[in-house]
């Protein structure tokens, strides 16, 4: 059974473009959130194995402050993604343990290694 991943991306090309690149690397992708209160939302009800999370997330909480809370609330894997990764971005997200990092524009084997990686260390926590 392939994985289940959740996208949570604010920019609707960009999750779409990803969600078929996800599709044919033979993931599942059960939706796509478009802002911190769709992603804990969906996450409750969708239950995915993986969540792909836009760092810089538009609306009243951005992508780390979203990841810290599903952490919190249902303890799912976070891969982050990121245009423009800077010093103190990538301290503040450090805290919500983050299980690896995606850059824009994205490249299929970065992405298929990074879940790869999520995979292999969930599984071996358990």
């Amino acid at each position: 059974m392939s994985s289940k991943i959740l996208i949570v991306e604010d920019e609707i090309i960009i999750a779409i473009d990803l969600k078929i690149r996800l599709e044919d690397l033979g993931y599942y992708v059960p939706g796509i959130a478009i802002n911190g209160r769709d992603a804990i939302k969906k996450t409750g009800e969708k239950n995915p194995d993986i969540i792909l999370m836009d760092i810089l997330l538009n609306g009243d909480k951005d992508g780390i402050e979203v990841a810290q809370q599903i952490r919190n609330q249902y303890n799912i894997p976070i891969i982050y993604l990121t245009g423009s990764p800077n010093d103190s971005m990538i301290e503040r997200a450090e805290i919500t343990e983050p299980y690896g990092y995606i850059n824009k524009p994205f490249d299929n084997t970065e992405i298929e290694t990074a879940i790869k990686l999520a995979i292999s260390k969930t599984n071996n926590s358990g």
